[in-house]
């Protein structure tokens, strides 16, 4: 063969590899959104998905992240908990995402961590939650209870001077771990047994009336009494409104609420539920300017001039922004990189401040508790004046309170028993 030929055949190899690289280079960042469209907790969900659409389509226009564009792959779960699963595992298996933003309630979330730990994916979890739980795969922006459900519980106790606690709840893990830990709470600061008083129901629950005039009942014993409500999905609608049938208002028993905020609100005349009360990090009536700019894009790229935010909104803001900086900060996407990069990553909230993902896969949050107003919208009557660090592992459970978690490397465990000295397991999750 000429020498000719050989430079022709390498020169021709050189450009095909460059050829390869490029469109290498250009794949997509594909990320998986695992949001109910239809079921019981679409009211909650469909504005998440949508929000993470918003997101990335943002994040395109400013040029992707390292060069690549973002590709969003929408499933739709259905509020079936075993179909989580499955979706999570078409997501990471067939679609080969690199990383999947999802999930609302806890037994959603606990029947896609198998699959996740499994797989090695990425899950940037929302919502409120009941904690007990650290995964090396889960990134949780969503509150833990000592972001939420314990400064909630100290406001009605203080500044209300509540004496009787209703908790009533879906019947589902996060409300019977959260009404777990706040039964032994409410116990340690000296609240008799037959001052609690606790209620569970199925998703979608209608008929309210026999549980309405329990509650009120509960309440006539005179003294303060107060429903810490971790009642989730449509079942809240028939909630308030027999809530007014019945003629309870705040001043009489006000309820504060860990999954209602300003999209549940929406659909519901909110006039006799002036006064009652919601436990979040984010409302969209705080007064910051990113906030402003966040609703701003929201009304644009909805198209509705009344469309609303929220708080699991902002933790799908913060968790996208986290990952964005990490993927940089590692100068890849892959799964175990972006693990060790995004621990100690700071954004921006929407209240003024600042987030930061802890070694526990927690972040940073102000509390912040809001007053239903009459337009929809909640009016801030207490805030933490600082920022909160999530706690995996509650301080007021025996089998909790002497567990830490910490993924950096060495110790890289969730469960680590600072008494005795050893990690758990890999697991971190606590039995329920």
């Amino acid at each position: 063969m000429s020498i000719r030929k050989h430079v022709k055949l390498a020169v021709s190899a050189l450009a095909l590899s460059i050829s390869f690289s490029a469109l290498a280079a250009e794949d997509p960042i594909k990320v998986g959104i695992l949001h109910s469209l239809s079921g019981t907790m679409a009211i909650s969900e469909s504005a998440l998905k949508d929000t993470m659409l918003m997101l990335i389509e943002k994040q395109n226009a400013a040029g992707g992240i390292l060069g690549r564009q973002l590709e969003p792959v929408v499933v739709d779960p259905a509020s079936n908990w075993p179909l989580f699963a499955e979706k999570a595992r078409e997501l990471l298996a067939k679609d080969k995402v690199d990383v999947i933003f999802g999930n609302w309630t806890s037994v959603s979330r606990k029947s896609v961590l198998p699959v996740i730990e499994e797989l090695n994916g990425l899950l940037f979890y929302p919502v409120q939650y009941e904690g007990e739980e650290s995964s090396e795969n889960v990134f949780y922006t969503g509150a833990a209870p000592n972001q939420q459900a314990i400064p909630a519980v100290n406001y009605l106790m203080n500044d209300i001077g509540v004496e009787r606690w209703v908790l009533a709840g879906t019947d589902y893990v996060y409300p019977r771990t959260t009404n777990k830990i706040l039964e032994t709470y409410l116990k340690a600061q000296g609240v008799a047994p037959e001052d609690i008083m606790i209620n569970y129901t199925p998703f979608g629950h209608s008929d309210w009336q026999a549980i309405v005039s329990d509650i009120k009942a509960f309440g006539s014993a005179g003294k303060k009494t107060a429903v810490v409500s971790t009642i989730n999905g449509d079942a809240n609608v028939p909630f308030y409104r027999e809530l007014g049938n019945q003629g309870i208002n705040a001043a009489d028993i006000p309820v504060v609420a860990f999954s209602v905020g300003e999209q549940e609100l929406s659909g519901i005349d909110t006039g006799p539920l002036v006064g009652h009360l919601a436990a979040w990090n984010y409302f969209m009536s705080v007064d910051a300017d990113a906030n402003y700019e966040f609703i701003d894009a929201w009304v644009a790229y909805t198209g509705k001039e009344d469309a609303v935010t929220n708080d699991p909104m902002e933790a799908h803001y913060i968790g996208f922004n986290m990952y964005v900086e990490a993927v940089k900060k590692a100068g890849t996407t892959d799964v175990n990189a972006v693990k060790d990069a995004i621990i100690g990553v700071a954004v921006p909230n929407l209240t003024g401040g600042i987030a930061t993902m802890m070694p526990n896969h927690h972040i940073t949050k102000p509390v912040l508790i809001g007053e239903i107003q009459d337009n929809g919208q909640f009016s801030v009557v207490w805030q933490t004046p600082s920022t909160v660090v999530g706690d995996a592992w509650s301080d007021f459970l025996p089998g909790s309170k002497d567990l830490i978690s910490d993924w950096r490397k060495p110790m890289s465990c969730g469960n680590f028993n600072v008494v005795s000295g050893t990690c758990g397991g890999k697991a971190a999750v606590a039995a329920q």
